[in-house]
């Protein structure tokens, strides 16, 4: 039984899911940014989703604007370019803010969940949460935790 919270979400390309859809899923959760220094970031989480979606991950990539105004573009240019530039064939969503009175409320969620991190505000962008298969949010990464890096972090959460 998952614990996903029913979170309203928003595809990239404007459709409507809830949080809850993932549920049984481990999801690793990034706010994302198309002109920021972690941007290769991306082909890391692309890597991480094609090694173990098979397994249960799921990235979620949510761009977000917060910070050094480093995704300007709209939800369409952001999906062209990650998907041009990286290849991303994983869930992005659309842009949202992640701190503040006007953060969407999955990331009020995660930062009022994550272990050793409650109720910090995210510092910047490629702030990355793991959800486990039952929902619960077990861990918090700093940008610059390098993708590739998290492999040993991510196994134990997925599916045999």
């Amino acid at each position: 039984m998952s614990t996903l919270p029913q979170i309203e979400l928003k595809t990239i390309t404007g459709e409507r899911q809830q949080l809850a859809d993932y549920a049984g899923k481990t999801l690793l959760i990034v706010n994302v940014a198309s002109k920021c220094g972690f941007t290769p970031q991306y082909q890391g989480l692309e890597d991480l989703y094609n090694t173990y979606k098979d397994r249960g991950l799921v990235v979620m990539g949510f761009p977000c604007d917060q910070f050094g105004h480093q995704e300007p573009g709209t939800d369409a240019e952001i999906r062209s370019f990650c998907s041009l530039t990286y290849g991303v064939s994983f869930p992005m969503f659309s842009k949202i803010e992640v701190n503040g009175q006007h953060a969407h409320p999955l990331y009020r969620h995660l930062v009022a969940s994550a272990p050793d991190h409650v109720n910090e505000a995210i510092e910047w962008n490629f702030t990355k949460f793991l959800v486990d298969r039952q929902g619960q949010v077990v861990a918090r990464f700093s940008p610059k935790a390098k993708p590739e890096k998290l492999a040993a972090d991510i196994e134990p959460f997925l599916a045999a």
